[in-house]
């Protein structure tokens, strides 16, 4: 049905190689969109910016009606100082893709390419999106309010990550819940001051916090299902002036991870009763901010069936690893999950003769010959989807 080209594979290292270069934080990806719309003009594919520094390409298949894929690749950077000493490291100083979203772009580009020039055998229509800010809050969301899942309507969505944690190659899936959600909380425990000789004449928001980040393991432990995941994590803590003084204030900043939008709306709605409850039983009053974020990423049955699959039939059956838990990170592709049917997968980069750096650390990198196998899986896919895969088989 399809045929990939190994002249575009020389191609793809060198895209990636320049992405890497010079990396962009979210909502800042201006010289990357430039560059993604570069290339697919030099490839004479059609092309759309979309919002300030995302890009989508509509490919419409020739054979007629069908269904509506869309396949998404994030373009965002981190703010981290890169420490690989590779030849096309980061030139941009405090910035670095150190999330493999450099790779993610080039796979999705390798895909737009041969669907492009193999669109005569396709039905239907596969959208390719290329999403800034997936480092921040809110950018596949602020994408679907702007419309990028309508004209035509989209039926499914399909990512992939690349992931240190699988042999290189290996692909990781599994149905259902696939990462967490991810919302964030700011605690404010308002004590009240004195001097620490006297600490009888005070009250001590400092201790009373403590207190509280205690209690909220046994939250997240004792009044839960315990086989439902959560996690209560609080990384940051604000407080005091001087080691003589009670401090009157005390400030937690934390995140809490579910994988049940169950399990996600009970903890917010008793997450200021617990708490109000242990710190007035000391004597202080209690203020908390809660910020909804990142729903989490649930993956439908069906289209994980079929992915798989497609995998199976590109790169081998020993190449698909049933995963048995979801990971308690989170993706933004969460939202687009939860408007149509999709699947998030991981690809594995792991080598162990080399050693692998987990994502977000500055010396993360990947072999580039992923690059290849990520583009492939997602091109074939779409390939199944859009003949026989919107069918229940």
């Amino acid at each position: 049905m399809w045929q990939w080209e190994n002249a575009i594979t020389e191609q793809l290292y060198r895209i990636r190689r320049h992405l890497h270069q010079f990396p962009e934080l979210s909502f800042q990806e201006y010289r990357t969109c430039a560059y993604i719309m570069e290339q697919l003009g030099a490839w004479e594919i059609p092309y759309q910016q979309f919002g300030n520094t995302g890009v989508i390409v509509d490919i419409y298949g020739d054979v007629g009606q069908g269904p509506h894929l869309a396949l998404r690749a994030d373009i965002d950077a981190l703010p981290i100082q890169e420490e690989t000493a590779l030849s096309f490291a980061s030139r941009q100083p405090g910035v670095m893709h150190a999330c493999g979203h450099d790779g993610h772009t080039t796979m999705l580009l390798g895909a737009v390419y041969h669907l492009w020039k193999y669109r005569s055998r396709l039905s239907g229509m596969v959208r390719c999106i290329f999403q800034p800010g997936e480092e921040a809050d809110g950018a596949a969301k602020q994408m679907i309010e702007q419309g990028v899942l309508r004209n035509p309507d989209i039926d499914t969505v399909v990512a992939l990550h690349l992931w240190p944690h699988l042999p290189f190659g290996v692909v990781g899936i599994k149905s259902e819940a696939m990462t967490a959600s991810c919302d964030d909380f700011v605690m404010t425990v308002h004590g009240k001051s004195g001097h620490g000789a006297r600490p009888h004449q005070a009250v001590d928001a400092i201790a009373i916090a403590a207190e509280v980040i205690r209690a909220l393991q046994f939250l997240a432990t004792k009044q839960r299902d315990p086989v439902e995941p959560l996690v209560i994590h609080v990384g940051r803590i604000q407080a005091g002036t001087a080691n003589n003084i009670v401090a009157d204030q005390a400030r937690l900043e934390g995140t809490i991870r579910t994988t049940t939008q169950h399990s996600r709306e009970q903890v917010k709605q008793d997450l200021l009763t617990f708490v109000t409850h242990i710190v007035e039983s000391f004597g202080g009053k209690v203020s908390l901010r809660y910020a909804d974020g990142i729903p989490p990423v649930v993956n439908d049955e069906h289209v994980c069936s079929v992915l798989v699959q497609s995998i199976r039939k590109m790169i081998g059956t020993d190449a698909v690893h049933t995963l048995k838990a979801p990971s308690m990170g989170a993706d933004d592709f969460g939202y687009f999950a939860q408007e149509v049917s999709g699947a998030y997968f991981r690809l594995g980069i792991q080598k162990e003769e080399t050693g692998t750096y987990d994502l977000h650390h500055p010396k993360f990198q990947f072999d580039e010959a992923i690059l290849p196998i990520g583009a492939k899986i997602l091109t074939q896919f779409a390939f199944d989807w859009l003949t026989k895969g919107a069918e229940k088989i």
